[in-house]
C-alpha cells in the first residue's frame, strides 16, 4: 500500500460561490475527460494507492491523449486554412 504526505487531501472540495474555478479543472472539463478524471479521484479517495487505480488512470490518460490529438488536428487545419487565405489574397 502506498503512503502519501500528511497534508494531501484526496476528497473533493465543494466550491464556494465566490471562488474562481481552478484553471486545471476548467481544462479537464473542456477536454471532455471530466468523468474519467473524477473516476481517478474517487478511486484514490477510496484506495489511496495508485496501483489499485491503474485502470482509471489509464482511461483518463487515453481520454486526454485523444483530446490532445483532436486539438492538434484542429490547429493544423486552422493553419492550413490561414495559409490558403494568405495565398489567395496576396495577389
Amino acid at each position: 500500500l502506498s503512503t502519501f504526505p500528511q497534508g494531501h487531501n484526496w476528497t473533493r472540495q465543494v466550491k464556494k460561490e465566490d471562488e474562481e474555478e481552478d484553471p486545471l479543472d476548467q481544462l479537464i472539463f473542456r477536454s471532455g475527460c471530466a468523468a474519467s478524471h473524477f473516476a481517478v479521484q474517487e478511486c484514490m479517495a477510496q484506495h489511496q494507492d495508485w496501483w489499485q487505480c491503474q485502470p482509471q488512470v489509464q482511461a483518463f490518460r487515453d481520454c486526454m491523449s485523444e483530446q490532445q490529438a483532436r486539438r492538434w488536428e484542429e490547429l493544423a487545419e486552422e493553419e492550413r486554412g490561414h495559409r490558403l487565405f494568405r495565398y489567395l489574397y496576396t495577389f
